[in-house]
């Protein structure tokens, strides 16, 4: 018996429907009905940080991350739609993975993951 994987995630937006929108445009996320989409299998990261984390915002108790299969390919797409992209080598993990950042509307920092 135990969890088999992530339901849903929840937040608070000051326009829920204009930012479900945004992320549905942008990232393929949340278009279907109550904003759902397919998942594939693969691994998920459950990991509380310290309060005093300076690996995402100090103002945000939460930082999203999504797993993407073309890091690179997802990044220029979102370049050219005006998104900025934030890169940082150090972020990059052997054995784990190439990371991305990104934020919504909203100020909420979205974290892409290319696992390896």
């Amino acid at each position: 018996m135990g969890v088999t994987g992530i339901g849903g995630f929840f937040f608070r937006a000051k326009d829920p429907k204009a930012l479900q929108a945004w992320y549905a445009e942008h990232l393929g996320v949340g278009s279907a009905p109550y904003g759902s989409w397919d998942t594939e299998a693969g691994p998920s990261v459950f990991a509380p940080f310290k309060a005093d984390t300076d690996y995402f915002a100090a103002d945000r108790q939460w930082m999203l991350n999504l797993r993407v299969d073309d890091l690179d390919g997802l990044c220029a797409a979102l370049g050219a739609a005006g998104i900025e992209v934030i890169t940082k080598p150090e972020w990059n993990m052997p054995g784990v993975g190439r990371f991305a950042r990104i934020h919504d509307p909203e100020g909420n920092a979205i974290e892409l993951w290319q696992p390896e």
